[in-house]
């Protein structure tokens, strides 16, 4: 059963935790689908971990296209949402609408996924009125990294937190289907999941939203380096294909591979005719 908008608000409704991993390619959006994950997020943070930037400020709406085509036609059943990049909605509503219009165009997507409150419902609403879905994205949004200073949790003094649940309302008001809500204090995204009728999903939010998102590569240990609070490595990846890897150049620098069995044979009699 395709999941859909709809499908995610009953999940809401009566209780069903909602599922989202983050997906780049075919492969790893096909896989994903098979296991029953309801929403794929092709999400920008493929600058760092598919692109090897810094952040995820260069990425540009190629980028996320290409990608984006890639992973819908992986995912069959899941509910497919791609992140606007940065500067592709800022600059206006007919850049907003035009752009989320090329992800579901020439992308696949079922979503788009945009980062922002009030400032934003404008462009919210004007993708809404074009038949689009809108996932909003609120609390630590990356694009604003460098407005924020780095990667901090959002919502934890008085004024902050009452933004939150007012911009929470606002892009709700807007037309929004489900906002994701990254690095906010869980009792906070659980008041903000309690006063919206649309899902919650939550990355560093705590279990009180309606559903949780990561980067796959997060949850798979394929990641180096310093590993996010909220990540919960689910399976080492990461360690299966070092050993295999690692196998690999060693049995083909040993002469070990390829096997008899790993070739293809020819009559020793055509060998025997050959000049």
């Amino acid at each position: 059963m395709k999941n859909t908008a709809a499908t995610l608000m009953a999940q809401k409704q009566s209780g069903e935790k909602i599922t989202m991993l983050t997906a780049y390619d075919y492969t790893t959006a096909r896989i994903e689908d098979e296991c029953g994950v309801n929403s794929i997020l092709v999400g920008d943070s493929l600058g760092m971990v598919m692109l090897g930037y810094e952040n995820t400020l260069p990425v540009t709406m190629e980028d996320m296209i290409h990608h984006t085509a890639a992973v819908s036609r992986g995912a069959e059943n899941a509910f497919v949402v791609a992140d606007m990049p940065f500067m592709s909605y800022q600059t206006g509503v007919r850049d907003a609408v035009i752009n989320a219009g090329r992800l579901v165009k020439e992308g696949g997507a079922n979503a788009v996924k945009l980062e922002g409150g009030a400032e934003v419902c404008e462009q919210i609403r004007a993708i809404v009125d074009a038949s689009i879905p809108v996932v909003a994205h609120l609390g630590l949004t990356p694009q604003s990294v460098n407005a924020f200073g780095g990667y901090k949790v959002q919502g934890k003094t008085l004024e902050k937190a009452q933004k939150l649940i007012d911009d929470a309302l606002k892009i709700q008001q807007a037309g929004a289907c489900a906002v994701v809500l990254e690095c906010v204090p869980a009792k906070l995204a659980e008041i903000i999941t309690e006063k919206l009728t649309i899902p919650t999903i939550g990355i560093g939010a705590g279990a009180g939203c309606d559903g949780q998102v990561l980067v796959y590569q997060d949850m798979l240990g394929l990641n180096t380096g310093h590993t996010a609070k909220f990540v919960k490595i689910f399976a080492e990846a990461g360690r299966a294909m070092r050993e295999g890897f690692k196998a690999y150049i060693e049995e083909t620098q040993q002469g070990s591979f390829p096997a008899e069995e790993h070739t293809y044979k020819i009559d020793d009699e055509i060998i025997g005719q050959l000049k």
